[in-house]
């Protein structure tokens, strides 16, 4: 997550100033402050932040699988043999959401940019939308290509649903379904405090104003680790404003209402084993009436709790890790 250099102050950037312009005598322009970024370039830091051992950078690299003729999902590759995993990320996320897992891991995977998300074009019907049905589609062109024989689908939050879409739509394609921190049970209420932070300005002027608005609504990470996900997640203009890049499809007006429901009997007809992992913290979206609905449809299911908030693989990612290959290492798939 944080940009090549950009661990505080103004390294790896030009300040922000102003200089004389070629113009009339005495005139100024502003010169605008580049935050140097390499997308690959991070890793060590998603290290040292949790204490992995690092003996250089891995094997990734960005790969794009054409979803119909005109749009494209990108994903990044991590390793070079056949994929185990495959990681869907939450909404106005990407990707790279799961770095630090990834690292634990030390497996080959993939991790998908949604529609409309990271680097990946937007979604079907260019309405700044994500429909789940939809977007299930498309990652099933992803995984058909990428990762056929993967072990397990693991979803959070809108990957989480995503994933409940694709294993109902395509079960011959998620041989294990984990779910992280994410039900059919979520609603509007309890998701308010993502959407109030996703629903914000439509840009920021500087990188410190969008900092200051992500840590303020992620109290359970790291500064390190939300400045390493702004420069995965949002995009600097020419003129040094900064926008995220979910924001590029964004259409004006309200959301519809957040209604999953249907969900679970999708859900409850899912006989790959499934494993539920749900934050203990406030930012939780999951609840106790939830984990029981959970296990009343599919009593077979594992439940498992970490000390975090929605964001579990920010939060424990290492302890996530663990989680996932104990899972595809122990349940039947």
């Amino acid at each position: 997550m944080a940009g090549g250099g950009f661990g505080a102050g103004r390294r790896g950037g030009r300040p922000l100033g102003l200089g004389r312009c070629s113009g009339p005598a005495g005139s100024y322009r502003a010169i605008v402050e580049r935050i140097d970024y390499d997308e690959l370039g991070l890793f060590h830091e998603n290290a040292a932040e949790v204490g992995l051992p690092y003996d250089g950078p891995p094997v990734v690299r960005r790969q794009p699988v054409a979803v119909d003729a005109e749009r494209q999902l990108s994903s990044l590759v991590w390793g070079e043999g056949e994929p185990e995993l495959v990681l869907l990320h939450g909404g106005a996320q990407n990707a790279h959401t799961w770095d630090t897992v990834a690292l634990a891991l030390s497996r080959p995977l993939v991790a998908v940019d949604l529609p409309g998300h990271g680097h990946s074009d937007g979604g079907r019907d260019g309405d700044g939308m994500v429909h789940l049905d939809d977007a299930a589609a498309d990652v099933a062109t992803v995984v058909e290509e990428l990762a056929p024989r993967a072990a397990a689908v693991v979803g959070m939050s809108l990957g989480g649903l995503t994933a409940i879409a694709l294993a109902a739509a395509r079960p011959e394609l998620v041989r294990r379904l984990v779910l992280v921190d994410i039900t059919p049970g979520v609603t509007a209420e309890k998701a308010r405090a993502i959407t109030s932070f996703v629903d914000g300005p439509e840009h920021f002027d500087s990188f410190e104003e969008i900092l200051a608005r992500t840590m303020a609504f992620n109290p359970t990470r790291s500064e390190s680790s939300l400045r390493r996900g702004i420069l995965h997640n949002a995009e600097q203009r020419p003129d040094g404003t900064w926008v995220w890049r979910h924001a590029r499809f964004r259409r004006p007006g309200p959301r519809p209402s957040l209604d999953a429901s249907a969900l679970w009997d999708r859900l409850a007809q899912v006989t790959a084993p499934v494993m539920l992992v749900r934050g203990t913290r406030p930012q939780s979206v999951v609840d106790d009436a939830d984990e029981a609905e959970l296990r009343r449809r599919l009593p077979g299911a594992r439940v498992e709790h970490l000390d975090a908030g929605h964001s579990v693989q920010g939060d424990r990612p290492v302890e996530l890790a663990g989680l996932l290959a104990d899972f595809v290492a122990s349940s039947p798939g």
